[in-house]
């Protein structure tokens, strides 16, 4: 079977014989047909169970024969097993549960996020253990409704021994919207062979705090780039029959002070940023990826929270989106309309707003029946109408029928294991992580490393041997992790001899005290530095890792400080009067106030959480078997103080102060980044020249297309990643002062020449006007195109006539 190909309206024949031999060999009731199952077992092929018949007429079909039991149990999930299910396999005391009557999905079934179920591992017998449960729901409730099987999949798979990738922060860095869409598909088909239908990504909060934990899952800070890999990763998901669901919608990014924990609310966003920041990602994905799924968040937004709020999960979404998938809550999300927000005087209440609001499925850490009694008391009571209810599950039901679930129900555990941790998926994830890589330094040339030069190299830092911070709880599990000691270790086994020293513990005993008063250094900090230092002393290079791990930067874990740990910045400060050179690679969540190191290391290389092979792709660029193009998907700031501190951002917002004149005051604070939007090194170097504008936007066809040629001038090939910015001139509301509207990843050979072309639609340039409409006003626009936001090679305009 072609996975992504495969047509769901249209069962193959060898799965109809294949459901009904197994059916025959377990006495079941013989209800599959050549191309139809007899869900309800009537022995009469109703239009639901019609694959011909549309959609839309099979779901009103479907939706006349239930009963409210039947179409309440449909907007719960179930927890797998180990998390709230007690079975991981269908037993006789399930026709006593609630879900005798049908489940809306079945979350992190046998996944391996509980190390002991039995069924994780091998994939075959995994694939099998859901087709034991789609047969309970399938054969043993009364009308057959196949429950859909979720599951997360941030960076890569929510599942044990999938492919791995680095973390969506380290994606957001590759600028190469073509992977993403790989990295989409892998997910998806790893995702459609195991026997899931519906993965929870990707997330597209867009983070413009720094502090904030969950930075690390975001693709950084820019709306445009968010949007554009969220279009990618969506259609790369969802090409493979199964359904992609956003996080986290909406405003889920901006809690006050960047405050997560117990928090997440609050966030202090205006009307235009919402929608031009925060909401234009979840707006792309929906319109241009048709995302079928939604995550409510936890959050408000002035005062209403998002999962009790009729504005963001209706208004918003379906008649302004277009979206017609289901909303899944995020965990406590309607329990928190009670017990957090307190908008809603009881559990009860809570079930109410959430509903009337849009809510679909309600999702958490405990018995779907909590939700199911009292939506059934407040349907009983007439608080909620039947019309409401019908309209939830006509699009619970919409996005099952589109996964094929009345169609395929069943999946094929004979090829999952030639699919999962395939050649190419192994080869992609290699590549992930490499092009994730951002160089942000590189004095004299000292990279790619020429290993004549040094024979004894120490690999020294707290972060050289981290392995779980590449493990992800909503991404790959149970992998074998390379760190960068043992990529560098491996890469020159035969060149140099590699020693290792920890140096320092990730933070000291005193941390987080420690970010806000200076701690006196331990015995035991003395020491491990001691060490560091005599081995420090016998080598001729060092290459020092520093950064964070899993226990620093995630959810519920906001940062005070944006500097390194004051542990790690002694190890350096003592590595730095050795009088060696330092390559200092940082395994990180966020961005880092790195000042120290950003003047006095040598060469600086940005990792981010790798991935499965990220000690290989250090390794790589290191040596120069790699070169190096990554690009900061966010601004690395001197100073927390300076938050908040982003592109795009308003004109003259992020500028310094007057030093003279009349109002003059002098020089207070420091005001320029440390390292800006769209920022990263290369061991190439490019020209950029030959532009063209061609300007179609005052026709019936409007377009606008800007081409320029790149050079490389280098004798090394490399990538490079051409940036577009674009500036309304004079506009009816304050506009950012430049916005991101383009950009490509692309390979070029040393002295080879190759043409750019960008093309810009209406869309691209439509403000919110003073009236909050979306419009494109006439006018000249300047345009831009560098190396980074900063780095700007070329400059043009072009304009919009009155009569556009």
């Amino acid at each position: 079977m072609n996975l992504s190909n495969h047509n769901r309206s249209k069962p193959k024949l060898w799965l109809i014989i294949f459901f009904t031999l197994i059916c025959h060999s377990l006495g079941a009731q013989n209800i599959y047909h050549e191309r139809w199952i007899d869900f309800n077992k009537n022995n009469t092929k109703d239009i639901y169970e019609d694959p011909t018949a549309t959609i839309e007429d099979r779901i009103e079909n479907l939706l006349s024969q239930m009963t409210i039991d039947e179409k309440t149990c449909q907007m719960v999930t179930l927890y797998g097993y180990g998390r709230v299910a007690k079975d991981e396999l269908p037993t006789k005391q399930w026709m006593n549960k609630l879900w005798k009557d049908g489940l809306g999905n079945i979350d992190e079934a046998s996944n391996g996020v509980y190390p002991k179920a039995k069924y994780k591992y091998p994939y075959n017998k995994h694939v099998w253990a859901l087709n034991e449960i789609q047969k309970f729901f399938i054969e043993k409730t009364r009308l057959g409704i196949p429950v859909e099987f979720t599951n997360e999949g941030i960076r890569g798979l929510n599942h044990y021994k999938s492919t791995s990738f680095p973390a969506q922060i380290g994606m957001g860095c590759t600028w190469n919207k073509s992977l993403m869409n790989q990295i989409g598909k892998c997910i998806g088909q790893e995702g459609f062979a195991l026997g899931y239908h519906n993965i929870y990504s990707p997330v597209l909060d867009v983070a413009r705090d720094q502090r904030w934990g969950r930075i690390v899952e975001s693709f950084g800070e820019d709306p445009f780039l968010v949007s554009q890999y969220g279009v990618e990763i969506v259609t790369g998901i969802q090409s493979q029959g199964v359904s992609s669901t956003l996080k986290h919608f909406a405003v889920y990014s901006a809690p006050k002070g960047a405050r997560d924990g117990h928090v997440r609310l609050d966030p202090h966003i205006t009307v235009r940023e919402l929608h031009n920041i925060y909401l234009y990602p979840f707006k792309q994905a929906i319109k241009k990826g048709h995302a079928r799924g939604i995550m409510s968040s936890y959050n408000d937004y002035d005062g209403v929270p998002i999962t009790g709020s009729y504005y963001f999960l209706t208004e918003l979404l379906r008649n302004q989106y277009g979206f017609d998938g289901y909303v899944v809550s995020d965990s406590d999300a309607v329990a928190w309309l009670h017990s957090k927000h307190r908008v809603a005087t009881s559990y009860k209440d809570a079930v109410y707003q959430s509903v009337m609001a849009g809510l679909n499925i309600r999702t958490t850490f405990n018995d779907p029946m909590n939700f199911v009694l009292p939506l059934r008391e407040l349907i009983n009571e007439k608080k909620i109408p039947i019309t409401i209810i019908d309209n939830r599950i006509r699009d619970i039901l919409r996005v099952k029928f589109k996964e094929g679930l009345f169609d395929s129900p069943l999946r094929d555990p004979k090829k999952v294991n030639r699919i999962v941790r395939s050649d190419k998926h192994i080869d992609l994830s290699k590549q992930a992580s490499k092009e994730s890589l951002v160089l942000l330094k590189n004095r004299d040339n000292l990279l790619p490393l020429d290993i004549s030069k040094y024979k004894n190299i120490l690999v020294v830092g707290p972060t050289a041997q981290s392995k779980s911070s590449s493990i992800s709880r909503y991404g790959a599990l149970g992998i074998d992790v390379i760190t960068g000691y043992r990529g560098i270790k491996s890469a020159f086994r035969d060149k140099a001899t590699v020693d290792y020293a920890k140096g320092s513990e990730l933070y000291g005993e005193k941390w987080p005290d420690s970010e806000v008063y200076n701690t006196p250094m331990t015995n035991s900090e003395e020491e491990l530095i001691k060490q560091a230092i005599t081995k420090a002393q016998k080598s001729d290079i060092i290459i020092a890792f520093m950064g964070e791990d899993e226990t620093m930067v995630g959810e519920n874990l906001t940062r005070t400080n944006l500097d390194l740990p004051a542990s790690q910045k002694r190890l350096l400060m003592a590595l730095k009067k050795c009088g060696k050179p330092i390559i200092m690679v940082l395994i990180n969540g966020r961005p880092l106030s790195i000042n120290y190191a950003s003047r006095e290391m040598d060469a600086i290389i940005c990792a981010w959480f790798p991935g499965e092979f990220g000690g290989e792709a250090i390794a790589d660029v290191i040596t120069g078997q790699y070169n190096p193009a990554g690009r900061l998907s966010t601004t690395w700031l001197r100073s927390v103080g300076q938050i908040p501190f982003n592109f795009p951002y308003k004109p003259s917002s992020q500028l310094g102060q007057a030093q003279s004149g009349p109002n003059g005051t002098g020089d207070s604070r420091v005001v320029t980044s440390l390292y800006p939007f769209g920022y990263g090194l290369s061991y190439s170097n490019f020209q950029y020249n030959k532009l063209q504008i061609n300007n179609n936007l005052n026709t019936p066809n409007p377009n606008l297309q800007i081409s320029f040629l790149v050079t490389n001038i280098s004798n090394i090939d490399g990538d490079e990643v051409p940036q577009l910015y674009i500036q309304d001139e004079y506009s009816s509301v304050t506009t950012y002062a430049w916005q991101l509207r383009g950009f490509d990843r692309i390979h070029i050979k040393a002295g080879q020449s190759k043409r750019i072309v960008f093309n810009i639609t209406l869309d691209d340039l439509e403000l919110l006007n003073r009236n909050m409409k979306q419009v494109v006003e006439p006018g000249t626009f300047k345009l831009a195109i560098g190396t980074s936001s900063k780095d700007i090679r070329l400059e043009g305009q072009f304009s919009i006539s009155d009569n556009k």
